[in-house]
């Protein structure tokens, strides 16, 4: 890893005028589950996150796509840190206009990242606000974890403007987890149980449905695998071996992390934490995994943006990363998520895979107007440079039969980013295959990116928290990490053949069109309860739909697929 860099801004002399906003699209509004404790003193410091302009971001998504697509010449032949970083490092006036910009007002104490594009700044709440001219900092408080955040927009100088994508820590707050459920969902009659009789979805289940074998392991010595935590959720080392006494039996696994980057906080362990490192480690087995914990530095950080920085920062990354988290599209600024949609983009080129979960509110519902609303897309669900994963249940919740959709499954169409090219032959055939049966147009883009991907099992998991067994654990945040510990396995037979890992996914899952996976095509997820919709969202559908994207894995047919 490299290390965060130090520097002092040289003295320049110049007269700044005041500008423009950054992100005046941004939802300013403080969740009602955070209570405000106080303004913050004067003295008192923060850290801010300043992203600065890169250069060459469209050269930058060419080569992602070249490197992604297995008819290209170039796919598989992924860059280096330095090599990122050459190609996307902000100009010698971008570095210098912000530094001085900077300096004029105090500010020395920061650190930049390998790719020099973002900066985190230690300052005082009233050189923070003479900085971001609007901006006013209060400290908030939710289940005894403090925050310092802005309750009002903020600007920056004209001098400044043009060579700022944003500025991190004043005003989103920390990502929501997906919602796991422990409520057992009833359906079906359950008369007629034989053989495959189970209690409900554990690593053996899993194997059994997708098909790996008790050989189906790791292996290669230069694999990895990663999940990414928020928020203040940990696991316990201790709730990791006594998950795999109890169901990892059958198959050769690790039972400790080999890497924790962050801080493990004490206290009690998250069931998210939990589901997420026990999941990965049963389906990627015996893969070495990572895991990032980002509670954040200072009370001021943004958890998520401070994983995408340390991605920035680290030459070795593992080949693939899970993350169980999102927001709506509507609650972040446009300047925030392209910004971070060209973070993803970084890591594609370099060879990583990143996983996120579709969401757990079906396709979501917000209100516009009295009579209308519209759904509600999931970022970074909606990113054309992620692979989305969403649910699934067992047609028989206590058999292992074919899967339908989990209605809460999260899909749809962004209403930021344009539908990628590798996804719009499958997504224009399935919104003429089921025409008729659509919601209406005014609730979803039919010209954005379309997700989720592809999906798993997200129904009635069983998980150790807190070395206590729980059942019934629902939610896309228990889909990704399966999905992510098979692509691991498929990397680790790539290894060993002298081939690189899979990278950047959808360019070739597309160009699959659904073979070597089940395809789900019964269920439909929540909607909008109105008289429009009446609850509903999008339904399956034969090859691609946005509840379940192309299927679940059939992990053989994969690994030969995907072999190639």
């Amino acid at each position: 890893m490299n290390s965060l860099l130090t520097f002092t801004v040289p003295l320049l002399c110049s007269t700044l005028v005041w500008g423009g906003y950054l992100e005046d699209d941004q939802d300013v509004l403080v969740p009602v589950d955070w209570a405000h404790v106080s303004r913050l003193s004067p003295s008192e410091e923060l850290e801010l996150t300043f992203a600065l302009k890169q250069q060459n971001v469209h050269q930058l998504e060419e080569t992602l796509r070249l490197v992604s697509d297995p008819d290209s010449a170039q796919y598989g032949k992924y860059l280096s840190l330095e090599e990122v970083a050459s190609l996307v490092r902000p100009s010698e006036l971008t570095q210098k206009v912000v530094h001085h910009w900077l300096q004029s007002h105090g500010v020395t104490n920061c650190l930049t990242v390998h790719t020099q594009d973002f900066m985190q700044c230690t300052m005082s709440r009233e050189v923070a606000e003479m900085l971001l001219p609007g901006s006013k900092f209060h400290r908030y408080i939710k289940d005894g974890h403090s925050l310092v955040r802005s309750s009002s927009p903020y600007s920056v100088h004209d001098d400044v403007h043009q060579h700022l994508d944003f500025v991190g820590g004043l005003h989103r707050f920390p990502p929501n987890r997906q919602d796991l459920s422990k409520a057992k969902k009833s359906s079906g009659k359950h008369t007629h149980l034989k053989a495959w009789l189970h209690l409900g979805v554990t690593p053996a289940i899993l194997r059994q449905r997708y098909n790996l074998t008790a050989a189906d392991v790791g292996s290669a010595q230069n694999n990895s695998q990663a999940v990414a935590q928020f928020l203040e959720q940990y696991y316990h080392p201790a709730d990791l071996a006594e998950f795999m006494s109890m169901f990892g039996s059958s198959f050769k696994h690790m039972s400790k992390v080999d890497r924790v980057v962050g801080t493990q906080g004490g206290g009690k362990a998250g069931l998210e934490a939990s589901l997420d490192v026990e999941y990965i480690m049963s389906t990627g087995a015996n893969i070495s995994t990572w895991v990032f914990t980002n509670p954040g530095r200072h009370e001021s950080q943004e958890p998520f943006l401070q994983w995408m920085v340390l991605l920035s920062n680290m030459s070795d990354l593992p080949h693939v990363h899970t993350i169980s988290y999102g927001d709506d599209e509507d609650s972040l600024s446009a300047a925030y998520m392209m910004r971070i949609n060209t973070e993803f983009m970084k890591a594609g080129v370099r060879g990583i895979s990143l996983l996120f979960a579709s969401g757990d509110s079906g396709a979501g519902c917000r209100h516009l107007t009295k009579g209308r609303n519209s759904f509600r897309p999931s970022f970074p669900a909606s990113s054309p440079f992620v692979t989305t994963v969403g649910g699934t249940s067992f047609k028989n919740p206590f058999k292992v039969t074919y899967e339908v959709t989990d209605y809460i499954s999260g899909g749809g169409f962004s209403n930021i980013f344009k539908m990628p090219d590798y996804q719009a032959s499958a997504v224009d055939s399935y919104l003429k295959a089921v025409a008729a049966s659509l919601p209406p147009q005014t609730y979803f883009n039919t010209s954005g990116r379309a997700y989720p991907d592809m999906a798993a099992l997200s129904d009635n998991y069983w998980v150790v928290s807190n070395r206590v067994p729980i059942p019934w654990v629902s939610g896309t945040s228990a889909s990704t990490p399966v999905v992510g510990g098979m692509l691991a396995l498929i990397n680790d037979q790539r290894l060993l053949k002298g081939l690189p890992a899979l990278g950047f996914l959808n360019p070739r899952l597309y160009k699959l069109k659904g073979q070597a996976l089940f395809d789900v095509t019964e269920g439909c997820h929540l909607g909008c309860l109105d008289e429009q919709v009446q609850g509903k969202g999008f339904c399956a559908a034969p090859s691609w739909d946005p509840v379940t994207g192309w299927g679940t894995p059939n992990y053989p047919a994969l690994l030969a697929a995907l072999l190639k």
